[in-house]
């Protein structure tokens, strides 16, 4: 029973992004990757330090914002991760949230060695 591991990044959700960008002449994937690797490398610490802090709000903004961003590169796994640190904070049901919030500062490390092979070097 050994399944092929699940790909970091959903392959139809790169596909889409290609679609936007016939032929490639504008680096479409290479610039979103670019740009989501830069907000990640952003968001990452500013949640590590929310958590810290305590500041449960500010880890909910966090997790909302890299939500959708994972979901649309197809970072499935961090963006679902996201999506239940923020529902964990606005329903008050923390007592997951350790584990959660582990969970999403490991698969920020995945994601990143996923996308950097794939965006390309800034022009």
């Amino acid at each position: 029973m050994n399944s092929a591991p699940t790909p970091v990044l959903d392959e139809e959700a790169l596909q889409r992004l290609r679609e936007l960008d016939p032929g490639g002449q504008g680096h479409l994937l290479e610039r979103v990757l670019r740009a989501f690797e830069a907000s990640l490398l952003r968001l990452a610490p500013q949640l590590r330090e929310a958590r810290q802090c305590g500041d449960l709000q500010a880890v909910r903004h966090v997790a909302h914002t890299l939500k959708s961003s994972s979901a649309s590169i197809g970072a499935l796994r961090l963006s679902r991760l996201c999506a239940e640190i923020e529902a964990a904070v606005r329903q008050e049901a923390l007592e997951g949230l350790p584990a959660l919030l582990d969970d999403v500062d490991q698969e920020f490390d995945v994601v990143l060695q996923a996308v950097q092979p794939l965006r390309g070097s800034p022009t």
